[in-house]
């Protein structure tokens, strides 16, 4: 079994990543201000027996140096994670994100459906709103370190070391502000990706209606829809048992699929 966390250049950056498990290539997408570890933590023991995880972090997020003055958009995250799998040589892969990451999943894998085995998409939604309303209230430096300063302590402790002191601050209003303006994707655009997928939503997540993420898996072309109960958007950490559970049965069902399509480029099943 692979674990470690290296580092590769990568569309002008060098990339950290955390790397663990064994088996046919997953990659892992973490939400805003975070981390894979930290938002996938109560996974990754599932998926490290059946994977081999790549948990890239995203530009000015953990060790990922990036100045968000110099630009930070969804276009940028998408270009990021194609040239992170071209430099590794991945040519197919699983794909799951969750927030952000989630936002930039559907993106690449509408870019180039066809390198995608499988895609999991966690809490996003492809209209405007309350996605933007929510975001913006919610990663305001000020209220975080008023309401929230526990939050605020994960957020330095995760990005400070590489990004300076202080830099979340500048980085949250950025993705606030790449969500009220980032080009929202097209029904064609989304009708291009046809991976079996799975899209999960909390039954009470203030970020993304229940009928917005059914209204995205009847536009995926092969998908199945999650609705967790009593839960939020953070259902990967709050609700991890239904989760996993879901996620098991869906790679299960889809193991099948997954290899004919990584065969089908020119990859292999592993």
């Amino acid at each position: 079994m692979i674990s470690g966390m290296p580092a590769i250049r990568a569309n002008g950056l060098e990339i950290g990543y955390d790397l663990l498990g064994a088996g046919p290539p997953l990659v892992m997408l973490h939400g805003s201000g975070s981390t894979g570890r930290a938002d996938f933590a109560a996974q990754l023991p599932g998926f490290s027996k059946a994977f081999l995880a790549y948990l890239p972090d995203a530009r000015g997020h953990g060790r990922t140096r990036w100045d968000v003055a110099d630009g930070f958009t969804s276009a940028l995250l998408v270009d990021d994670v194609l040239a992170f799998v071209n430099a590794l040589g991945i040519e197919t892969f699983h794909l799951l994100g969750f927030s952000m990451g989630a936002m930039t999943a559907l993106q690449v894998a509408s870019r180039q459906p066809d390198r995608i085995r499988t895609l999991v998409i966690i809490g996003i939604t492809t209209q405007r709103e309350p996605r933007a309303s929510v975001v913006r209230r919610t990663l305001d430096p000020a209220r975080i370190e008023r309401d929230d300063p526990r939050w605020a302590t994960d957020l330095a402790r995760l990005h400070d070391p590489v990004q300076g002191e202080g830099a979340w601050r500048r980085l949250m209003p950025a993705i606030a502000q790449d969500v009220a303006d980032q080009p929202l994707l097209t029904p064609r655009e989304i009708h291009r990706i046809d991976a079996p997928a799975l899209v999960v939503v909390g039954d009470r997540d203030p970020v993304v209606p229940v009928d917005h993420a059914w209204g995205l898996q009847r536009q995926l072309g092969d998908a199945r829809l999650l609705v967790v109960p009593n839960s939020g958007h953070d259902v990967a950490a709050k609700r991890p048992g239904i989760l996993n559970e879901a996620l098991a049965g869906f790679y299960r069902a889809t193991e099948s699929v997954a290899a004919q399509r990584a065969e089908r480029t020119g990859g292999t099943a592993a």
